[in-house]
């Protein structure tokens, strides 16, 4: 057995023993959002937007997701340009204002260390704006450094549901000349959306709702139009 695949193993049977009354609280929130046809907003930056990107358009997935995919959040203007602009206050609005969210939506923000000003201050906006704002983060990081915000909050401090990753600080589980490698916050965030959306269609299908769940375009006699067609003046980037 490969070390990596044991200490990822062991990781999520830590997230499974640890965080199930979370993961099912927020999939009970996420079946509400699914009945009532609104939209489930993901957001994360550098590597944490590839969470929120493993939600948006997946096959197997759901519609209803919109996941914030400006230049602000990815790395593809630049590494060293993207991890200052997470640090930079007053962008959370100005992407906010970019995107069509509702009172009625919900949120899901990413962030593995939870001390970056952009995820904070997206964690407030929604919450100022009536949505419930579920969160995914190491507590372990972000207990260990103090905030980037004016407010001296983290994202833990903000959001109304929080799960733990439980990924260590510095999100390395082996070690290599004296150095963390073997990053797993993606793995560990890819398995909790995936779990809370997946756990949130079958809540919502059992009280009779119709799942807007996307097939694989590579699979013949399939298409997603109607449902492109049905979320495109909601949905930004579709």
């Amino acid at each position: 057995m490969f070390e990596y695949f044991e200490k990822v193993t062991q990781l999520i049977n830590t997230i499974a023993a640890a965080e199930t009354k979370n993961i099912e609280k927020a999939a009970e929130w996420v079946s509400e959002v699914i009945i009532a046809d609104q939209i489930i907003h993901a957001f994360g930056s550098g590597h944490s937007h590839i969470i929120g990107m493993e939600l948006f358009t997946r096959a197997g997935g759901l519609a209803n997701v919109n996941t914030i995919l400006d230049d602000l959040v990815l790395a593809t203007s630049g590494a060293r340009r993207g991890a200052a602009i997470e640090r930079v206050s007053g962008l959370a609005d100005i992407l906010w204002d970019k995107y069509k969210i509702s009172s009625s939506d919900i949120m899901i923000i990413i962030s593995n260390g939870g001390r970056n000003a952009m995820p904070i201050e997206m964690a407030m906006r929604a919450k100022k704006e009536g949505l419930k704002v579920i969160a995914i983060t190491s507590l372990t990081q972000s207990q260990s450094y103090p905030s980037r915000h004016a407010s001296g909050k983290r994202l833990c401090d903000v959001a109304d549901l929080v799960i733990d990753n439980h990924v260590p600080s510095g999100d390395g589980l082996m070690e290599a000349q004296g150095k963390l490698v073997g990053p797993a916050s993606s793995i560990a965030g890819m398995l909790l959306v995936n779990t809370i959306t997946t756990e949130a269609m079958k809540i919502a299908s059992a009280k009779g709702a119709k799942l807007p769940i996307y097939h694989s375009q590579n699979i013949d006699g399939y298409s997603n139009e109607e449902l492109y067609q049905k979320y495109e003046d909601r949905i930004t980037h579709l």
